[in-house]
């Protein structure tokens, strides 16, 4: 990553930097809670273990988390007049409709019958700008269907094929609310014996729901990050998650986003100043200059050199010190991505 003078426009290039492929990690760590945790408080950066986070975090400290649950989104199948599609459930519109990415050959058009994992059938109705709405034919919903015939939507960058492994791994141990097509991956470091301890350090914890899209993994196209817009996501913030936050307020203690996700939601549902509980869309795009109104504290994983998520974090850490962390990351060989290693990240003051 670039350092970019203090007047000038921040550009793609501000949140590039070179990774060796051997550090993208295909499989998770052995244990949830074995992965390596990279402490960041301004300028100074210490390595940890993923299972010291009790002792990093205090006793009245809020971790909040994202509770959405991965959908088995992705179907390979075929038109029914030939030729291979490939079909990524973006949402869940309805019990027998859904908005959905579809690779083929040609851009399908609405009428058009697809067979989806040689046992679902579904009818193109509509596009909706790089989306394509989709009709399922039959008494199953299509979370039921997906259920039986999907796949696990791995990212682009994991090469393997989904496995029974990566059902249970591409997944929180508290995942509730089913409607993500990308894990909110900070959260997949949690296992319940790591619960058990934050809870007797004291810790308090609060819940809500983003449902992660695969917009997630979608190349920033435009040269002036000024220029680019966010894909748009469903967000739950429940009204004992927003008393959770104000009691740790009034405490003095911190409120830890666990994930980019969590954080977008929190900030999304403050944007009128005050945190305040309810259902919504978000196409919060947070950059560099963003007020912070709500989080003091993010669990992260380390993201994809020019993503909005890593812009996110340059945000809320600042640039230099997350470009000094990343280094750090390379130079120690932590492993990156969705089952990668984490960073524990102060806010900028």
């Amino acid at each position: 990553m670039s350092d970019p003078g203090q007047r000038r426009e921040l550009t793609l290039a501000d949140f590039d930097f070179e990774l060796p492929e051997e550090l993208v990690a295909q499989r998770p760590a052995a244990g949830r809670a074995a992965s390596r945790l990279l402490r960041l408080a301004g300028d100074t950066l210490a390595d940890h273990a993923f299972a010291d986070l009790p002792q990093l975090l205090a006793s009245g400290d809020l971790l909040v988390f994202n509770d959405t649950r991965v959908i088995k989104a992705r179907l390979a199948g075929e038109r029914e007049s030939g030729g291979r599609v490939e079909a990524l459930v973006e949402r869940i519109l309805g019990p027998h409709e859904a908005l959905a990415q579809v690779r083929a050959s040609n851009a399908p058009r609405p009428g058009v019958r697809l067979r989806l994992a040689g046992a679902i059938d579904a009818e193109v109705t509509a596009r909706r700008g790089d989306m394509f709405v989709l009709r399922f034919a039959g008494a199953a919903t299509v979370l039921e269907l997906l259920d039986r015939h999907g796949a696990v939507p791995l990212p682009p960058y994991i090469t393997h094929a989904p496995d029974a492994d990566d059902e249970a791994r591409y997944q929180t141990v508290y995942a509730r609310a089913p409607g993500a097509v990308a894990a909110p991956t900070a959260g997949l470091h949690f296992d319940a014996e790591l619960l058990a301890r934050l809870d007797a350090a004291g810790v308090r914890r609060a819940f809500l729901t983003l449902h992660v899209g695969a917009g997630t993994f979608q190349p920033v196209r435009v040269e002036r990050i000024a220029e680019h817009r966010m894909h748009s996501e469903w967000y739950d913030v429940p009204a004992a998650t927003v008393a959770a936050v104000e009691a740790a307020r009034a405490a003095r203690r911190a409120v830890v986003a666990v994930g980019t996700t969590s954080l977008r939601a929190l900030e999304s549902a403050a944007a009128t100043g005050r945190l305040v509980a309810g259902q919504g869309e978000t196409e919060l795009f947070i950059t560099p200059g963003y007020r912070f109104r709500v989080v003091d504290r993010l669990i992260t994983n380390f993201h994809l050199p020019r993503s909005t998520l890593l812009m996110l974090v340059s945000a809320f850490a600042g640039l230099a010190p997350v470009r000094r962390a990343y280094r750090h990351a390379i130079e120690h060989r932590y492993r990156f991505f969705s089952y990668g290693d984490a960073m524990l990240a102060d806010r900028a003051a």
